[in-house]
């Protein structure tokens, strides 16, 4: 049983309702729950200890009953106390939005750096948790040594056993970091562009990353399917080598504790030179999706205070084109015309249709500050040479005669100013 609470006082302003519903319902099934019904209850005012008022807990009492529901998921945000209130009158397991996600994140963890950061997450969420009155937290421990006391209660050790597991997890994943930050520095020493794919969870990611690289990634209509990321090798018009990076997918009230936890993973944006944003165009809530996405790359600082401007280079992929409708296609394209200079590039993941653009659309912007370059080699230097043909885009080569060092070779090579001075420096 899925309760969403809908707040009035927010306004039309937020996500809409039947696309919560929806999102929530999916976030369910991810883990291989059955929803047998799934609802919007609204509050104008939340109530301390239930959050919903008594009329509203029969409500979902009764549609529990009907449905014979074992677990209510309340897609919004719990206290302690507030859980324990709704399990003692609905008497059944009541969890809320952030409990759902986390568990989740718990099955879906493949990576050792994704079992710790679920781990820390988990730890984090449980310590607040504690309050609750169960009777085993009330019982106390006995004292070392003669003069014994009251020793420490069951709830004290509990939050103590906790802090120090977070304390180590910490410690584990800042080794993590470090060697995230060595693999990170060694590729921005090699003359390789990283382009990140970022976007709302089940926006087709992972699918348009298997299009692009030929890889196997897990891409299922799931949320959150993707959890670890993933990196690998593609060409690009006038780019020989790039890293393509695919991150966990963003989702609106993501818990604080896997935004800090999650921080490692997504530091891969912040290192990246552009970001492809996928968007689920068909999805009805789609430019509310948008806004939790461009909010979480303002908080890592991919994007200025002022007006919003991106720091990075930021394409909008317009994912799932071919599940529009012809009439709606149209529209959008006519907006794609109407946008001025940001780049859109509509797209279908799933058939391959406008993956060519995207890839032509990405190497002209990074190699938008490229310029052509006459370089004369001797035939024997074939470091220089091999990485001329690997990293630049040769336009021409032709024979320049010989001197003392033997044979030479004239090259007109494209470069861009960073890979100009690589070059130089080899």
């Amino acid at each position: 049983m899925v309760v969403y609470p809908e707040f009035r006082v927010r306004g039309g302003h937020g996500t809409d309702t039947a696309a919560r519903l929806e999102e929530a319902r999916g976030l369910a099934l991810a883990i291989g729950l059955e929803v047998v019904d799934a609802f919007a209850i609204p509050i104008r005012e939340a109530r301390a200890g239930t959050l919903f008022g008594e009329g509203q807990i029969q409500n979902i009492d009764v549609a529990c009953n009907q449905g014979d529901a074992e677990l209510v998921i309340v897609d919004g945000s719990l206290s302690a106390i507030q859980q324990r209130n709704l399990e003692d009158k609905l008497k059944r397991k009541v969890i809320d939005r952030t409990g759902l996600i986390l568990e989740i994140f718990g099955e879906r963890a493949a990576t050792a750096e994704g079992r710790l950061q679920v781990e820390l997450a988990h730890l984090d969420y449980q310590a607040g948790r504690l309050v609750r009155s169960w009777t085993h937290l009330e019982r106390q421990r006995g004292g070392f040594g003669f003069l014994g006391g009251p020793g420490e209660t069951q709830i004290e050790a509990d939050r103590r056993l906790i802090r120090d597991r977070m304390a180590k997890l910490r410690k584990e994943l800042e080794q993590v970091r470090r060697t995230r930050g060595l693999h990170r520095s060694r590729r921005e020493k090699a003359p390789w562009p990283v382009i990140a794919l970022v976007g709302y969870t089940n926006a087709g990611k992972s699918t348009l990353f298997n299009r692009l690289t030929g890889a196997g990634v897990m891409a299922e209509d799931l949320l959150f399917a993707t959890l670890d990321p993933t990196m690998r090798r593609i060409r690009l018009p006038g780019v020989e080598k790039a890293i393509l990076s695919d991150t966990v997918g963003f989702i609106s009230d993501l818990p604080t504790q896997l935004v800090a936890a999650f921080r490692a993973t997504l530091e891969e944006v912040t290192a990246a030179d552009v970001i492809v944003h996928v968007r689920d165009i068909a999805n009805p809530d789609t430019q509310a999706q948008k806004r939790q996405v461009l909010d979480v790359l303002a908080d890592l600082g991919l994007l200025e205070a002022e007006g919003g401007e991106p720091t990075v280079p930021i394409i909008e992929a317009w994912n799932k084109w071919d599940l529009l409708p012809p009439d709606r296609a149209e529209e959008l394209r006519e907006q794609i015309a109407a946008r001025g200079e940001e780049v859109v590039v509509p797209l279908s993941a799933l058939t391959g249709e406008g993956c060519d653009d995207l890839l032509e659309t990405v190497g002209r912007l990074l190699t938008a500050g490229a310029k052509v370059h006459t370089f004369v080699l001797p035939v024997s230097d074939g470091q220089r040479l091999a990485w001329l043909h690997a990293h630049g885009e040769v336009l021409s080569e032709t024979e320049a005669g010989e001197d003392e060092r033997g044979p030479l070779r004239r090259l007109q090579v494209r470069l861009d100013p960073r890979e100009l001075g690589r070059f130089t420096r080899l």
